[in-house]
């Protein structure tokens, strides 16, 4: 591990496997179409397929998951909300893939700080008020967005979007102007997150943007 990365935690790892144990045992009770033994060749692999889910969650959640900005205990909100989250992004039936595409998918669902710098397509969206007084803009705004590849729209990229959709292309960050009506009007795009601010303090000298 590096010295930036959290050690994964086996409180953690245990949370989440339970979790998302319960949760898909709950979906399966009572529903005919979803018989996990047959899923996974038998209840005991079924749980080695929930062990597996919930490890490489932690040890990718250990990497990229910046845990200084979060308010609640890790293992617990792990064992409260990690299997509806997982459920919600893959199923009960696919755990057997579940892969760090995965993780990322669930870490949107579950709202967690995801480091951006890691090279993943993580959803910005921040404002900041503008100091220059006088200006036409209150305030800056920068978004990440992506080109829809069957066409030439340009969407915003959010949380709650398919990271991975082969339908556009890689996320890029939008620099707009906010009106005193709220009205956005685009000015540029940059690569990154950093080129955005930086473009964003040369038009308002002292503009501070979050990290």
């Amino acid at each position: 591990m590096s010295d930036e990365s959290e050690q994964p935690d086996p409180a953690a790892v245990f949370g989440c496997a339970l979790s998302l144990w319960h949760e898909c045992k709950k979906l399966a009770t009572g529903n005919e179409r979803l018989n996990l033994s047959e899923c996974y060749n038998g209840g005991d692999e079924f749980m080695r397929v929930v062990m597996r889910a919930a490890t490489r969650f932690e040890n990718w959640a250990s990497l990229h998951i910046a845990f200084e900005n979060l308010d609640d205990v890790w293992p617990y909100m792990m064992e409260d909300k990690f299997g509806a989250a997982c459920v919600s992004a893959m199923g009960a039936e696919n755990l057997a893939h579940f892969d760090d595409n995965d993780c990322l998918r669930v870490a949107f669902r579950l709202g967690l700080p995801v480091k951006s710098s890691a090279g993943l397509p993580v959803p910005i969206a921040r404002i900041a008020p503008n100091p220059v007084a006088g200006s036409v803009f209150q305030s800056f705004r920068i978004q990440t967005v992506r080109d829809a590849l069957d066409d030439e729209i340009t969407e915003p990229f959010t949380l709650d979007d398919e990271p991975f959709d082969e339908n556009f292309g890689a996320p890029y960050f939008g620099l707009y102007g906010v009106d005193a009506d709220g009205m956005l009007e685009h000015i540029a795009d940059r690569r990154t997150y950093a080129e955005s601010v930086s473009l964003a303090q040369k038009l308002a000298p002292g503009i501070a943007f979050g990290a």
